[in-house]
């Protein structure tokens, strides 16, 4: 029987649900997995012969870690070294984990992640053990990059699943940067994105991305949240045009594309960089279903009063279901979830820790547990 998976990762571990597909029944929730360790990143490998969970825990006494599960959490497995980490020439330390993104059908067992500092590390055995992808860490303009307000993170990566040799990677604050040739080049690709901070609002690099995504329809069309601005690409990141306008502010984290429908993306808007809660206090997700002309709020069951919950870059997403189930968790500690689209939703948790990150997938029944 198909189910849906949910991974919520908070400050304070990990909390898995699960529910049947298409089913109306109530969600059943573990955890936390990782007790008292915050989870900035999570992924649902489904390529191999059962689901692979791979999370990134963050201990403030042992410090980062990658986890892998392959029955859906009833165990985790760590290697006795560390997954990632930097090379001793380098000079570099670990810090984070901020992305963990398997690659596409082209690449079965490769799985990239993103670091703090900024860094590409990937994996060709399903994400058991990493290796830094140098031509990015030794970017010319490296010395360049400064830390956006959370550090300086890699928390964005895209494969393309016609390519495997072409990857987009996001910065903060260093920008969009895009290879053609597998890793082996690196270039910056923001042109037409404003870094407002800046006495050069259109530098070639140094923008405060905050997430990229990919349209369903065509992997050629990315959208982009900004450290102000909200933006659509429709050569792969060659150029940027400003699709904002439409929305109460442009300044956010999350971005999410529909699995399925063209055109159809979501954002969570936030008041400023100053006052980092939903826009005009409204809890709402907006939707464009016509790749930025215009945007709609969705609001049914959501809370109507003041709210202050703000939703980060990764704790935003879709599933791959028909019509599509959209997550979105926030510092409030409330996990909700639409199972239409983004036309109405469902309070699935409340009172958890600070939701960090958020991902969802449709699994075929090639595993289960006793949870």
């Amino acid at each position: 029987m198909a189910e849906v998976l949910l991974l919520a990762g908070t400050r304070k571990g990990l909390f898995i649900g699960r529910r049947e597909a298409g089913a109306d029944g109530p969600w059943r929730f573990d955890g936390p997995h990782f007790n008292a360790q915050a989870v900035y990143a999570a992924a649902i490998d489904r390529r191999g012969p059962a689901p692979r969970l791979l999370v990134a825990g963050d201990s403030s006494h042992w410090g980062p870690s990658v986890f892998t599960s392959d029955d859906l959490g009833a165990s985790w497995q760590e290697p006795a070294a560390p997954a990632v980490r930097f090379p001793q020439d380098t000079g570099a330390s670990l810090e984070r984990v901020w992305q963990l993104h398997p690659a596409g059908p082209e690449a079965p067992d490769v799985v990239y992640a993103g670091t703090e500092p900024a860094a590409l590390f990937r994996s060709t055995d399903r994400g058991r053990s990493f290796e830094l992808v140098r031509a990015l860490w030794e970017h010319p303009t490296r010395t360049s990059w400064v830390p956006g307000g959370g550090g300086e993170g890699l928390h964005t990566v895209l494969t393309d699943p016609a390519d495997p040799d072409a990857v987009t990677v996001a910065v903060s604050t260093a920008g969009v940067f895009r290879t053609l040739d597998g890793g082996a080049s690196w270039a910056p690709s923001n042109r037409g994105v404003s870094a407002v901070f800046l006495p050069d609002r259109h530098p070639e690099f140094g923008q405060c991305v905050h997430k990229v995504v990919q349209d369903a329809g065509d992997r050629s069309r990315l959208y982009l949240q900004n450290h102000w601005g909200v933006y659509r690409s429709d050569d792969a990141g060659g150029q940027w045009t400003d699709i904002g306008g439409g929305l109460p502010s442009d300044f956010g984290f999350a971005v999410a594309a529909h699995p399925h429908r063209p055109g159809t993306a979501y954002v969570f808007p936030l008041n400023a960089d100053s006052d980092r809660v939903p826009a005009e206090h409204r809890c709402r997700v907006f939707r464009t279903r016509d790749a930025g002309a215009t945007w709609e709020p969705l609001t049914r069951g959501l809370p109507d009063g003041d709210h202050y919950g703000t939703v980060l870059r990764d704790a935003l997403c879709t599933d791959d279901a028909d019509p599509a189930g959209i997550y979105f968790g926030n510092r409030n500690g409330e996990l909700y979830a639409s199972d239409d689209d983004g036309e109405s939703w469902n309070l699935l948790a409340e009172h958890l820790p600070d939701v960090l990150c958020v991902r969802a997938a449709v699994l075929d029944g090639r595993v289960s547990t006793s949870s």
